[in-house]
């Protein structure tokens, strides 16, 4: 098929790198440059997004990371997502007159993950000192940035709420009480003298680089940062969802005996390739799920704009989302019969399940004999107008860009690095987001609300349970050719949409033989016929959004089908990023390419 590209797909040699902002992209190319490698890279870019995409995640967030260090041979994940605190029941909450979780405000914080997390990949895999690879993240949070449109319709959105009740926040993203000027510079100086802390107390340790990060992060979860977070929760009433004002549970004790961890991906076949993903404390096997019932059909025969093309990816992910809402959570907690649920033997029988009309039901499967059991959930009709006002009321809840509300859809940072020795990273940070809490006047961030995925109903995989991970929509991606080489780093934000538009770019690129850039370019889709991993946590039976190039042929037989149709702009599904290497025999070339929709995400290579 015809490959329409908005942009060229980045070529070179050296080192390529794609993010969700095109000053993280910079920053990364800027250490590659400077002779450092793709890990050391990918912390650079991570702390910057925290700065200029503060609306997306910050460093009060978390972070999932897959990676390939090319010298080892070993591909491995860094879980950067902080549990539940050690207060957090059910009962605690019950307590607190909260039915479900809340979407915002304190009590929905955990353990706050992503500096551990990057801090951990810098020493472990990088080479430079903490004091470089927060360097661009200090001088855009001290000197400014230029805003982006969207972190100021995402101010607006939450602006009565600070004015009301969260006037830390107010104090940095109203300056001078007004709107921020779309792409005027824009300061956090506290946040910048976190930063600044946080490097001295690793000099002040003196030593070798690895000491001095260590030092670094002994101050976040034990020092100054902890003290402070501790202080706030205990002190701070906090508006959230419920409409009602709460203290937080998160202690500097929680922090103090949480780290992040290294462990294996997950991993499944597609075609003549292997894909990697993390475990089923986040949504990442679902991915693998889909591609295991997708490789029961010839893709390759149809367009990727075709109605049937995207009947089946539709009705394959209503499979497999289902079986993650009925058996995906925090293995240290759960069994996941997750040996079975990536199967050849499962896909094969769920395929099945696969006909030429839309579902309507929620069919999660059997793995092993085991009966599912889903959470109680409410039904919502498509057919009915959203109430803009409702969701104005608790505009600091859920997702933080929400689609319906005229802004495109997409919840959090994703970045991918390839040096040229072959490391390659995928990282998803969120969380910590500037709507999701009050800001903690003194280290200026956030704390994420991460726990508003748990549900509040004893015997569930994802029950709330203190010291447990919530179950992540976080989720990067590695791919391996057949022998077994890294072939391509994704991802995308976007919540529960995530592993849609991540797996349409795979099929699409190796099924349908697009480039990345092309792929990326490619009109996208999501279905919401799933059980929404975010407050109030609804699920649309049959609900189907599609860009409007995909035509009203296709868009007429998708209904014929019985899907419920929503036509969305014509750039509004997907914020995908990718690199990849293609071997050649005169040499290995590196690839990057970056999605256009919000005319924010940017890649970069030499």
């Amino acid at each position: 098929m015809s490959q329409v590209q908005t942009r060229p797909e980045i070529r070179g040699t050296f080192g390529v790198v794609a993010s969700t902002h095109w000053l993280a992209s910079a920053a990364a190319m800027g250490v590659l440059e400077k002779g450092g490698n793709a890990f050391d890279a990918a912390v650079t870019a991570g702390f910057t997004l925290q700065v200029v995409e503060p609306h997306l995640n910050g460093i009060g967030g978390d972070m999932p990371a897959i990676l390939w260090d090319a010298k080892r041979r070993a591909s491995e994940v860094i879980c950067a997502q902080g549990p539940a605190p050690a207060a957090a029941t059910i009962a605690r909450y019950r307590k607190e007159g909260h039915s479900v979780m809340p979407g915002s405000g304190l009590m929905a914080a955990c353990v706050p993950g992503a500096f551990d997390g990057w801090t951990r990949m810098l020493r472990d895999y990088g080479t430079i000192a903490l004091e470089e690879a927060l360097a661009p993240a200090i001088h855009y949070a001290g000197g400014g940035y230029p805003l982006v449109p969207r972190i100021i319709e995402t101010i607006s959105l939450v602006e009565q709420l600070f004015r009301d009740e969260w006037k830390s926040s107010a104090a940095v993203y109203l300056p001078g009480g007004k709107l921020p000027t779309p792409f005027k510079l824009f300061r956090n100086p506290a946040l910048a003298e976190t930063y600044r802390r946080l490097v001295q107390a690793g000099r002040a340790a003196g030593g070798d680089r690895v000491a001095q990060i260590e030092a670094a992060r002994r101050a976040w979860r034990e020092g100054f940062v902890a003290e402070t977070v501790d202080k706030f929760c205990r002190s701070t009433e906090a508006m959230d969802s419920s409409g009602q004002r709460h203290r937080g549970l998160l202690t500097g004790a929680d922090m103090a005996k949480w780290q992040s961890h290294v462990e294996k991906p997950v991993t499944g076949r597609y075609r003549d390739i292997t894909v990697a993903k993390c475990g089923a404390w986040s949504q990442g096997p679902v991915a693998l799920q889909q591609l295991a019932l997708l490789e029961g059909f010839d893709m390759a025969r149809l367009k990727p704009t075709d109605a049937e093309w995207v009947h089946t990816v539709v009705e394959c992910a209503k499979l497999a989302f289902a079986d993650r809402e009925a058996w995906y959570g925090d293995p240290d907690f759960v069994d996941v019969p997750l040996k079975t649920l990536l199967s050849r033997e499962y896909a094969d029988a769920r395929r099945k399940l696969v006909t030429a009309q839309a579902s309507r039901e929620l069919r999660p499967g059997s793995p092993d004999g085991r009966k599912p059991r889903l959470a109680e959930y409410t039904v919502v009709d498509t057919a009915v107008p959203y109430d803009r006002a409702a969701i104005l009321a608790t505009a600091g809840t859920g997702e933080p860009t929400v689609g319906r509300l005229g802004m495109a859809a997409g919840d959090t940072c994703h970045l991918d690095v390839i040096d040229r020795h072959g490391n390659m990273v995928a990282a998803t940070p969120s969380g910590g987001w500037l709507q999701s809490s009050p800001v903690i006047p003194e280290l200026g961030f956030c704390l994420g609300t991460r726990a508003q995925m748990f549900w509040l109903e004893e015997g569930l995989p994802c029950s709330l349970e203190p010291g447990k991970r919530p179950r992540t929509t976080l989720t990067p991606g590695l791919a391996f050719d057949a022998e077994g080489r890294a072939l391509m780093a994704f991802g995308s934000p976007g919540g529960d949409q995530q592993d849609q538009w991540s797996v349409q770019l795979v099929v699409r690129h190796i099924d349908n033989g697009m480039n990345l850039q092309a792929a990326i370019d490619c009109p996208a889709f999501h279905t919401d016929h799933i059980l929404g991993s975010f407050f109030p946590r609804r699920f649309t039976p049959g609900a189907l959004t599609v860009e409007d190039r995909f035509g009203e042929v296709a868009v007429s037989e998708l209904r014929r089908r019985g899907h419920n149709v929503t036509v969305g702009d014509s750039w509004s599904e997907g914020r995908l990023c990718a690199a990849a290497i293609e071997r050649t025999p005169e040499g290995d070339i590196l690839k990057a390419a970056a999605n256009p929709r919000g005319a924010q995400n940017y890649a970069l290579g030499r």
